[in-house]
């Protein structure tokens, strides 16, 4: 990877356009309302022969007192800091605005690279407009269209020129990544940064802030880690708008992504029809599940308060009741490295083998103590059982029946699993073969 490219500047210049121009994707979020990008959002672009890192950033407003303005502002700064090249994009149609101004005066202090771009320059009516945008001080100016392309491949050329060598690529094969999930305003974004210990995402009290999701490695229990904060996940009826519509797909590829789903619920509210909804999803996908319960501080606490509040999570999530539930709070950080540990563990019980001659000591043990119900007078007889190589604990059983296993001695089955090679969390494959 060659280095990182930012995009930034003031609200609605067309910087999520031009990043998805750039990385040749539909990744970011596009709508012509002011603000909708928020957090840093990151893509990878390449041109002749060189690849690199681009960032889009949220529009910069300076010393607003807006509470997603003074966010973004934050978010703009880490982006600054992170890349190598800054893109500075404005806008021909609108002209120099008072914010551009702000703005330029924050970039010329900057000691990073800066390519001054003027957007929606669609015509030779909006060259002519071009000569104003000299005035903030930044050099040489780039006509470009990011809508339909026009002047990105000169700009992509100047991109290359300013990029540093080529720096070693950051190999994440075989780091465990989790993915923060879970309706709106349960406080994703606030664990996160309770556990990296900075402000890592943005952080506000308003539902469906984080609408990008971030990816952040960090090392905790002696290893190395990856956070992934989602969007909240509402339900499809709600998502009118294109901006929730594409939030909604985002949140579903952070699930696939990811190895482990750490499905955060709100205390104050229970568990609630969404939050199975999101659960039924990471199990469709194979993923491990940790439950956590934010929020905990605010809840009044009785003697038995935390056991009642298990086992009606229990009781809703049947019959996968094999999930570690922790009750936390991303305020007072009581028991996020718990969380965290729970996440791990369930990710190495993801990846654990059990040798052949244990599993048909335990196995062919618990069959014989309950037998498969027969179908029409067949008898059926299970001979034996391996772990099969798969990206989740897979076992192959051997009998004479393989279509006639009914469900709930598959059950019973992987509960004997469950109960005997401590697998809690994980998601298991049966498969059932002629013998």
């Amino acid at each position: 990877m060659s280095g990182i490219v930012a995009i930034v500047g003031r609200p609605n210049v067309g910087k999520s356009t031009l990043f998805n121009r750039l990385v040749e994707s539909r990744q970011a979020i596009v709508d012509d309302m002011s603000g909708v990008t928020r957090d840093r959002n990151y893509g990878t672009s390449e041109w002749n022969g060189k690849e690199f890192s681009v960032i889009d950033t949220g529009g910069y407003v300076p010393k607003s007192d807006d509470v997603f303005e003074a966010a973004i502002r934050e978010q703009v700064h880490i982006a600054m800091e992170e890349a190598d090249v800054l893109i500075f994009l404005v806008d021909v149609q609108a002209g120099v605005t008072p914010l551009d101004k702000s703005f330029a005066n924050i970039i010329r202090r900057s000691p990073k690279k800066v390519i001054m771009a003027a957007n929606k320059v669609d015509g030779n009516n909006q060259r002519d407009d071009l000569f104003e945008f000299y005035e903030l001080g930044l050099g040489d100016l780039m006509p470009i269209s990011a809508i339909n392309g026009a002047g990105t491949g000169e700009l992509m050329d100047t991109i290359v020129e300013m990029l540093p060598e080529d720096k070693p690529v950051e190999d994440t094969s075989g780091v465990p990544k989790f993915a923060i999930v879970g309706r709106p305003n349960v406080g994703k974004s606030s664990m996160v940064n309770a556990l990296l210990g900075r402000e890592a995402n943005i952080v506000t009290p308003i539902a469906g802030t984080t609408r990008d999701s971030v990816d952040t490695r960090f090392k905790a229990f002696d290893r190395d880690l990856i956070l992934v904060d989602t969007a909240g996940l509402r339900k499809k009826a709600k998502v009118h708008e294109n901006i929730e519509f594409y939030s909604t797909l985002r949140s579903v590829k952070a699930i696939e992504s990811c190895d482990v789903g750490i499905l955060i619920i709100d205390a104050t509210l229970g568990i609630e029809a969404q939050d199975l909804n999101i659960l039924g999803m990471l199990q469709k996908h194979r993923k491990g599940v940790v439950i956590l319960v934010n929020k905990w501080d605010l809840l009044k606490k009785e003697t038995n308060t935390a056991r009642d509040f298990k086992e009606a999570i229990i009781k809703r999530i049947a019959p996968f009741t094999d999930v570690p539930i922790i009750f936390t709070s991303a305020v007072t950080k009581q028991r996020l490295l718990k969380g965290l540990e729970a996440a791990k563990q369930v990710y190495d019980n993801m990846t654990k083998k059990v040798s052949t001659s244990e599993l048909n000591e335990v196995m062919l043990a618990a069959i014989a103590r309950h037998h498969a119900p027969s179908h029409r007078g067949h008898i059926i007889r299970i001979k034996y059982v391996t772990q099969i190589p798969a990206k989740v604990p897979t076992f192959l059983f051997f009998t004479n029946h393989p279509n006639h296993i009914k469900e709930s001695y598959k059950r019973y089955l992987e509960n004997k699993l469950r109960e005997h090679f401590d697998f809690t969390g994980a998601p298991l494959n049966l498969f059932f073969r002629k013998k």
